[in-house]
């Protein structure tokens, strides 16, 4: 059973249980709640307590949290650990793998792949808590949480860098501050206008290409940085399209897949605080040899 602990400081003395891990260690009101119905779910110096009991300066508080009740159903694929710990992981996902499994993936993903990986090394299988979710065809740095507790610490709070390949020729910097909503008649596509949810993305061009492709076309092309101030569905895709440059290879929002198959986006660095330690991470990984081949061609 994995378990979380905390020592009170001597400013703390005297406060209850509850307002110590709600107030002072951001634990969630569902996992306590959680933790209530479990036989030594909550303890303070090895012995069982009650949420409205006080503590005093220097008290060892655990929480033995129990294991998920419905694990994601492992399969060993193929996975690339980057970094992992008793409360997080970072995975670098490859394209054309889905995250989470869904009705026409449901042992094909990384979730799959992950449950599979922990029952290998000994671990419980958990649920797969992903804290930043990529389309199955984009790669890159992905977060996932081991346990309730440092999920609801890492949501909102990671700061990622994309980077990208779209159509066309782009200088400097901007931003695009646009809202995205439901394109009509679709389930999944999106699309910029009137009444979505406002989507803000900030890039940097880093690099101009010109590329004639087997055809006999000729494409102007631009590496970007990509930092997102909102994180909407499809939004990177959603923006460049709107502006006439679709990135690479997004036949969805009218790109051309004659350089490459998959869209050219791939999250390469990932930034956040250590849910358990406070402590700073910074990952970075390099680009995919699909994308990397794509920024190196030149006419």
């Amino acid at each position: 059973m994995p378990q979380l602990t905390f020592t009170v400081p001597a400013e703390n003395d005297g406060i209850s249980v509850y307002n110590f891990l709600r107030a002072k260690c951001g634990v969630s009101y569902r996992l306590i709640k959680k933790l209530k119905r479990v036989p030594m779910g909550l303890t303070a110096n090895g012995a069982h307590i009650r949420t409205i009991d006080p503590l005093h300066g220097g008290d060892i508080v655990a929480l033995n949290i129990p294991e998920d009740d419905n694990p994601t159903l492992p399969n060993a694929l193929p996975i690339d650990i980057v970094y992992e710990d008793e409360h997080i992981a970072v995975i670098n996902k490859s394209f054309g793998m889905p995250v989470h499994p869904a009705r026409e993936h449901v042992t094909d993903t990384l979730a799959n792949a992950f449950s599979a990986h922990l029952i290998a090394n000994g671990e419980p299988n958990a649920a797969f808590r992903v804290i930043n979710r990529l389309d199955r065809d984009t790669s890159g740095l992905v977060l996932t949480a081991k346990n309730s507790h440092a999920a609801s610490l890492l949501h909102g709070h990671t700061d990622k860098i994309y980077y990208a390949v779209c159509e066309g020729t782009l200088h400097g910097s901007g931003t695009v501050d646009a809202p995205i909503r439901i394109m009509e008649g679709h389930g999944i596509q999106r699309e910029v206008g009137e009444g979505g949810i406002r989507a803000v993305t900030h890039w940097t061009a880093l690099r101009n290409m010109t590329v004639l492709a087997p055809s006999g076309r000729t494409y102007d092309l631009t590496l970007l940085e990509i930092h997102l101030e909102t994180g909407r569905t499809h939004q990177i895709r959603v923006h460049f399209s709107s502006l006439g440059m679709p990135l690479a290879g997004d036949d969805m929002y009218g790109g051309s897949r004659e350089l490459i198959t998959r869209q050219a986006l791939h999250c390469g660095q990932l930034n956040f605080r250590h849910p358990a330690t406070g402590q700073p991470m910074e990952f970075q990984i390099t680009l995919p040899e699909d994308m990397a081949r794509l920024t190196a061609l030149k006419e």
